[in-house]
C-alpha cells in the first residue's frame, strides 16, 4: 500500500510521520509530499531516508491513500486531483469539512459512514475531535439539547510561526508576530478570524461540526475559543443540558468505557486533565465532572487533548486504519 503524507515538513505532518512509524497500516510506499521549494529534501521514517517530492509528481505515483495536511488553498486544488486517479485522500484543512457530499469523521463515533466510493474524507477541526469524542456516548444516553463550550488552545493550533512567537517572548526577542498580541501572559479570545455575526471561524466550526458528525442537528451549540500561552494541548470547559437527567456515577462510567476517553476525576488528590500531561497522548482527557446546580439536566467537563495527535495526525491515521481494516481501500 502507498500512502502519501501531503505537507509532510510542516508541524501536523511530522506529527502524522511519527504516528505512522507507531502504528500497524501495511505502508510498502511512503510518500513525502511538500511544496516545490522543499522537493528533494530528505525525511527519516522508520530508520531510512525518503525524498519529498512535489504534488505533481505524487499524483503520477498514484498512492492508494493521501494524507493532507497543507492547507485549504492546496486541499482545494489537489484533492480533487489524487481523487480522479483513484487515491483516497483523508483532508486535514478546514476546505471539505461542510460540504454536503464529503464524510466529516471520528472514527470511534461516526466511521460507519464510510464506503468505498468515499474519495475525499474530512479530518474535523482539533477542538471539535476532543469534544465529540465525550459528546457522543452522553448524547446517546441522555439527548443533548444545548451545548454551551470555551476553549483554551494553545499556539501550536496556529502553526510553527505561532510557537516561534510565544519563545520569542520568553527569550525577551523581537520577532515575526502570529497575533495582533502578544501571546505571552496573555490569552487572546480571537482563534481564526472575525466573521460577520461577530464570532470567529473556530467557533463556528465548533457550533457545526458536532451536528455533522452526529448526524444530528437537534440540539444548539454556541461556543467561545481562546487562545493561551501553552505550548501544545486544547482545553475546553463543556456546559451540556440534557433533556434527560442523569446520574454523575453513570456519566463517569459511560465515558470510562468510551474508547479513546480516559476519565481523570479525582479531586481528593488534585487528579484533572491538563495539556501538559496529555502531550503525546492520543486519548481524550475529561474531568471536572459535575452537575451545573444552576440549571436542571445539566452537566460541567473539562476536557484535554493533544491537538496535533488526536486532535489532527492521530485521527487522520485512524481513518486510514478503519479504511484498510474494513476493507474500504
Amino acid at each position: 500500500m502507498k500512502i502519501a503524507v501531503v505537507g509532510a515538513t510542516g508541524m501536523v505532518g511530522t506529527v502524522m510521520l511519527k504516528v505512522l512509524e507507531e502504528r500497524n497500516l501495511p505502508i510498502t510506499q511512503l510518500i513525502p509530499v511538500a511544496s516545490a521549494k522543499s522537493a528533494g529534501k530528505k525525511l527519516a521514517y522508520k530508520g531510512k531516508d525518503y525524498t519529498v517530492v512535489t504534488l505533481e509528481d505524487a499524483v503520477k505515483m498514484k498512492p492508494d491513500v493521501a494524507l493532507f495536511s497543507a492547507g485549504g488553498d492546496t486541499s482545494l486544488e489537489w484533492a480533487p486531483k489524487f481523487a480522479e486517479v483513484g487515491t483516497t485522500v483523508i483532508d486535514n484543512s478546514s476546505a471539505w469539512r461542510m460540504d454536503p457530499t464529503k464524510k466529516l469523521v471520528v472514527p470511534e463515533i461516526n466511521g460507519d459512514v464510510l464506503t468505498s466510493d468515499d474519495k475525499i474524507i474530512a479530518n474535523p477541526n482539533c477542538s471539535t475531535i476532543q469534544l465529540v469524542m465525550a459528546l457522543a456516548p452522553l448524547h446517546d444516553t441522555y439527548k443533548m439539547k444545548r451545548v454551551v463550550i470555551s476553549t483554551y488552545q494553545s499556539v501550536s493550533g496556529t502553526g510553527v510561526k505561532a510557537v516561534q512567537q510565544l519563545d520569542n517572548e520568553e527569550a525577551g526577542i523581537d520577532g515575526e508576530m502570529a497575533y495582533p498580541h502578544k501571546i505571552g501572559r496573555n490569552a487572546l479570545p480571537h482563534c481564526d478570524i472575525f466573521l460577520e455575526n461577530g464570532y470567529t471561524k473556530e467557533e463556528m466550526k465548533l457550533v457545526k461540526e458536532p451536528k455533522k458528525i452526529l448526524r444530528d442537528d437537534s440540539f444548539s451549540v454556541t461556543a467561545t475559543a481562546v487562545r493561551i500561552p501553552t505550548a501544545g494541548g486544547h482545553s475546553e470547559a463543556v456546559n451540556i443540558q440534557f433533556e434527560n437527567d442523569f446520574h454523575l456515577a453513570d456519566v463517569r462510567r459511560i465515558l470510562s468505557e468510551t474508547p479513546g476517553v480516559i476519565v481523570e476525576d479525582d479531586l481528593a488528590n488534585n487528579v484533572y486533565p491538563m495539556p501538559i500531561n496529555a502531550h503525546n497522548k492520543d486519548e481524550v482527557f475529561v474531568g471536572r465532572i459535575r452537575r451545573d446546580e444552576s440549571q436542571e439536566n445539566t452537566l460541567n467537563l473539562w476536557i484535554v487533548a493533544d491537538n496535533l495527535r488526536k486532535g489532527a495526525a492521530t485521527n487522520t491515521v485512524q481513518i486510514a486504519e478503519y479504511l484498510v481494516e474494513n476493507n474500504l481501500v
